[in-house]
């Protein structure tokens, strides 16, 4: 199809008219051009197609569909390969219902655990998210059908989302918030992007030219079509100017219309409107050109696949005297709601209509195990009447395991807002404690799309993460339980143990309309690894029903230029009596940096399946990316010359292999020095310290302890030592010199001091 030609037969109304929806769901068509409409479709872990009574936040019914594990629960598996599979399933699903773009996955990184949508993100740290949304892109996208990765940018809360400005320093914003989007472009070239509703530094996601211009295309590479996120577009006619090329949903007319006006008036070049609607057509062509609707949508196979992907999600994240996995023969209680019904997915836009769903009860006596069953707690309601609560206490002293089934209620985490605490309900608090208070064997499952404090935690004996793992959550988790499924997720994310401890605690949220970034870098495991803080449960972190060793760490190379890449080798081996997946985590740290960076981050991982006994080399290979960090003077990724740490092991806080490599710097930062440069960071550059030898000398006589002659000093410049005189040099500025040298040096002799340090 050539769109070029296409395009200059469209009148500017019909120009303008494609850079917005038809309604909620669907771009525009030509019908005199034969341009058709095509339909997107909400995810990101199931489509939420609505053919009528369209809505943004789930309130109305779609078709039924399957529910897979939510981005909290997969990116726990540290698995791109089965992610990319499950993007299989999903653009399969898409051929058949004749949708073009998914719009997913959504890859906002996890600032706090308030945020109402993070169990729609994969994880706080920017690489881990960046790989596993990748792998979600190539997958869907395989099938011919786009994804629409979101929301571009600095999107991590839903408190005033639609008005509030996210303002960050470029470093931040370069380290932790873009990362995830610029690996999914360069690696997978989603289709579409969708910006978000915030400001960033005060300018709209959709008409910020720096963002979607500059930095997306330009920079990255970025080929397909930027749309708006559902009613995020303030000014339209800033927003064809800055890169936005589709507005959803249907604006009525209203903004078309001002694109014409402003075309006319010569406001806004008509080139630019030409551009955008042959980058929605390239897209919308691509998808019609490749459509195949008889593609079969097997919904039971894609349940059991559910299940599947679930049961790899799920995280242990304690097992005492290894009360899991429950032998089939045990007198098993299940308690709590969610044993019946879970929790599996989030409120919001990404509301899936399952075809089906199934409860660990009703999969525990499909398989024909002992378990009785009290509900406990209420779901509608923070309650727990007596009689409930006196069932659920009989029912686990008769058995011999308690497994509380427990988490976050819908009401508590959806789009649209954010949670104001890091509580559970307090009725299943209760309940928790009495239980485990009957039943020394007590187990806890959870159903949360985020972190959530654990007052009880030294009261059970086992904790297991379920996360939102989607409607097949219940299989999964009765595998896990009793032993079908040896659990190897890790966390995405670190549980602090109190919400107050989380870096953005002060500021998250904002004041008004504005809220700032002013942890910077130093985001979920980046902050309590530096403060050395306690946590309930680190980044990474995982058990197992085996155990793991690592031992052989080996680097290609001891020393390497920041344009060469490093080999990094390890041996993981199962060193228990099950089969199980080990999940290597490898870790870079700069020994002594200039700038603040945070003691390690997540630089590569590799999940392994080993038998009993069985020993596997995991190899990674570092770039300059690796050891960078974004430099605000030259605007670019720069490493620094010096020592860096490699550990690998299976969390942040459990990394038994170490080793350093040096890095030489290729790249000589631009220096300028002035009169108020202090002495350390003039020192700190190698060529300006041979030129400031000999003037160090003349600025020790000034304090007095330069040695005269015979190799004395002056009694009375015993007072100020040579020591501290050289601590006290080193935050003096240069023209420090002529004051406290009574004019020893004059100021020409100062400029051709400067003359020889900016030009070594």
């Amino acid at each position: 199809m050539d769109v070029k030609a296409l395009v200059s037969r469209m009148t500017l109304e019909e120009k303008a008219g494609l850079c917005s929806g038809d309604d909620f769901w669907h771009t525009k068509a030509v019908e005199r051009l034969g341009i058709p409409r095509v339909m997107v479709s909400d995810g990101p872990h199931g489509l939420r197609k609505q053919d009528e009574a369209a809505d943004h936040l789930g309130i109305n019914d779609s078709i039924k569909a399957v529910c897979f594990p939510a981005a909290s629960a997969t990116a726990a598996s540290f698995d791109p390969d089965m992610i990319r599979e499950m993007g299989e399933e999903l653009g399969d699903s898409c051929q058949h219902e004749k949708l073009s773009v998914v719009l997913g996955p959504a890859v906002n990184i996890k600032r706090s655990p308030l945020c109402g949508r993070n169990f729609e993100y994969f994880s706080e740290d920017p690489y881990l998210a960046g790989k596993m949304c990748t792998a979600m892109i190539q997958g869907v996208q395989s099938r011919n059908v786009g994804t629409s990765i979101k929301h571009f940018a600095l999107n991590s809360q839903e408190h005033r989302r639609m008005s509030s400005s996210s303002d960050a320093d470029e470093r931040t914003m370069r380290e932790i918030y873009f990362p995830p989007f610029e690996m999914a472009v360069k690696e997978a070239q989603p289709w579409t992007v969708m910006c978000s509703y915030n400001r960033i530094n005060g300018v709209y996601a959709s008409e910020n030219p720096w963002l979607l211009t500059e930095v997306l295309r330009k920079e990255w590479g970025f080929e397909g079509y930027v749309m708006s996120d559902w009613g995020a577009v303030s000014d339209r006619v800033a927003g064809v100017a800055a890169g936005l090329d589709l507005e959803m949903p249907s604006s009525g007319g209203v903004n078309d219309r001002k694109i014409v006006a402003a075309v006319k008036a010569g406001k806004l070049d008509e080139k630019l409107v030409d551009q955008a609607c042959e980058r929605i057509l390239n897209i919308t062509f691509r998808y019609l050109e490749n459509a195949k609707p008889d593609t079969p949508w097997d919904k039971e196979k894609q349940h059991a696949r559910a299940a599947e992907i679930a049961a790899d999600c799920m995280v242990l994240l304690k097992n005492e005297k290894k009360v899991l996995p429950i032998s089939k023969r045990a007198g098993v209680a299940f308690i709590g709601e969610f044993a019946e019904k879970p929790r599996f997915q989030g409120g919001g836009s990404s509301h899936i209509n399952c075809f089906r769903t199934t409860g660990a009860l009703e999969a525990a006596r499909a398989a024909g195990l002992k378990v009785t069953y009290a509900p406990g707690y209420s779901v509608e309601k923070d309650s727990l009447t007596p009689s409930r609560l006196r069932k659920a206490v009989e029912a686990a002293k008769a058995a011999k395991v308690a497994v509380v089934f427990a988490g976050l209620p819908d009401s508590y985490e959806s789009e649209g807002y954010d949670r104001t605490n890091m509580r559970m309900p307090e009725c299943q608090n209760r309940l928790i404690e009495a239980v485990a208070e009957a039943n020394p064997n007590t187990v806890v499952v959870l159903h949360n799309g985020s972190p959530v404090e654990m007052p009880w935690i030294g009261k059970v004996k086992a904790v297991l993460e379920a996360y939102l793992g989607g409607q097949a959550v219940g299989e999964a988790a009765v595998r896990v339980l009793f032993g079908d499924v040896n659990p190897s997720g890790h966390l995405p994310e670190t549980f602090p143990l109190k919400l107050e401890d989380n870096p953005s605690y002060l500021y998250y949220g904002g004041e008004g309309n504005r809220t700032e970034y002013r942890e910077g870098v130093f985001v979920g495991y980046r902050y309590y690894d530096k403060k050395k803080m306690d946590v309930l449960f680190p980044f990474g972190h995982g058990l197992s029903y085996t155990t793991f060793a690592w031992s052989d760490l080996k680097l290609s190379r001891k020393g390497i230029k920041d344009t060469d890449t490093l080999k990094v080798t390890a041996v993981v081996t199962n060193t228990g009596k099950r089969a199980g997946k080990a999940v290597a985590q490898l870790y870079v740290g700069d020994v002594e940096s200039t700038p603040l960076r945070p003691l390690r981050e997540l630089k590569g991982f590799q999940k392994v399946f080993l038998k009993p006994g069985e020993s596997k080399k995991v190899a990674f290979t570092l770039d300059k990316r690796s050891f960078a960090y974004w430099n605000e003077e030259i605007h670019d990724w720069h490493v620094e010359t010096g020592a860096f740490t490699i550990e690998v092991g299976d969390s942040s806080r459990n990394l038994p292999l170490k080793a350093e490599v040096q890095v030489e710097s290729t790249v000589e930062l631009p220096r300028h020095y002035t009169p108020d440069s202090i002495y350390l960071d003039i020192m700190a550059d190698p060529k300006a310290k041979k030129i400031m030898t000999d003037y160090m000398h003349q600025a020790m006589e000034i304090f007095g302890h330069e040695e005269n002659s015979d190799g004395t000093t002056e009694a009375a410049k015993e007072a100020i030592s040579e020591d501290m005189t050289l601590a006290m040099m080193k935050y003096m500025p240069l023209r420090g010199s002529l004051s406290f040298g009574g004019g020893a040096d004059s100021e020409k002799q100062m400029e051709e001091l400067l003359k020889l340090l900016n030009n070594p």
